[in-house]
């Protein structure tokens, strides 16, 4: 089944950070029983930075969200107390927490590791070494694999580890998507038996809002292609949570034809049908990128 992690439990959202710091309980409880109720088998906990009290704000957001669902917890913020505090309010009957996320920069896996296995959680494993973004695959695949050695060495499993390519807007790093995809594509070959999460709607930053979604579902649908098995996303989406159970079987047959080179007649193509051809080509570089590519 393909991981939804919904993504909306976010500090920056102006109703639910107002939530958080009134230490208001209901509107944090009514979006993740939708969120719920929409089918998100996670959800995502974004404190940010959290640097003042962070410890005391993960611990009663947790204990918030587990009052409402019991569903397992991605604990997203740069503050490893406060990640902790998260693990300890964790309740065990709604399965495994998360820990958003482990970079393979050093301090990071010094500090996160053991508290990963501390309290038996899982982690999404970053593609982020100590220069930054990733400049191809293989950087991505040199810092993924210092990370699960480490992982290994804290005896840490597999099937815990979600692992995390960086997607980058196409509008500003078309070349980089391109490296991110074929990363992705080595993935079952060289970590088999390991998860895969990303922050999908990171592909369409930069772009006009009124192409996002085709952008965020066609390389959704290009994920999925490669075995991908689950994606952070707006839980409120309902087109993108359907794409996501697999109810566009038609039009992800289209986007995998594209990728393989076998391009359908365009001319038997619904206008939608022949936009995501459009997309799933500019997607894997056989097109530049504008914001009119649609129209081309």
């Amino acid at each position: 089944m393909f991981a939804i992690i919904a993504e909306n439990i976010n500090v920056m959202s102006k109703k639910i950070g107002a939530a958080m710091k009134a230490r208001e309980k209901k509107p944090i409880q009514e979006l993740a029983e939708k969120l719920a109720a929409n089918g998100a088998t996670h959800l995502d906990i974004n404190l940010g930075p959290a640097r003042k009290r962070g410890d005391e704000l993960m611990d009663w957001v947790v204990r918030t969200v587990h009052e409402a669902v019991d569903l397992p917890l991605y604990l997203d913020t740069s503050n490893v107390e406060a990640i902790e505090a998260g693990l300890k309010a964790h309740k065990a009957s709604a399965g495994k927490p998360v820990i958003n996320s482990i970079s393979a920069r050093p301090e990071r896996m010094e500090a996160l590791l053991p508290i990963a296995k501390k309290y038996n959680a899982g982690f999404v494993a970053l593609a982020l070494g100590e220069e930054g973004i990733p400049r191809d695959a293989n950087e991505r695949g040199s810092n993924v694999a210092m990370l699960m050695a480490q992982a290994m060495e804290h005896e840490i499993p597999p099937e815990d580890i979600w692992i995390d390519p960086i997607i980058v807007p196409v509008s500003s790093q078309q070349q980089q998507v391109m490296s991110c995809t074929e990363f992705i594509a080595m993935l079952p070959e060289i970590a088999p038996g390991y998860r895969h999460t990303c922050g999908l709607s990171n592909v369409s930053n930069g772009s006009p809002d009124k192409v996002r979604p085709i952008l965020n579902q066609c390389y959704l649908m290009m994920l999925k292609k490669h075995g991908f098995s689950g994606a952070i996303l707006d839980g409120l989406d309902t087109e993108i949570l359907d794409i996501a159970r697999g109810k566009f079987a038609d039009l992800e047959k289209i986007v995998s034809d594209t990728m393989d080179g076998n391009e359908p007649d365009r001319s038997k193509l619904s206008d939608r049908e022949a936009d995501f051809v459009k997309t799933t080509k500019m997607l894997a570089g056989q097109s530049l990128y504008s914001d009119s590519w649609l129209e081309l």
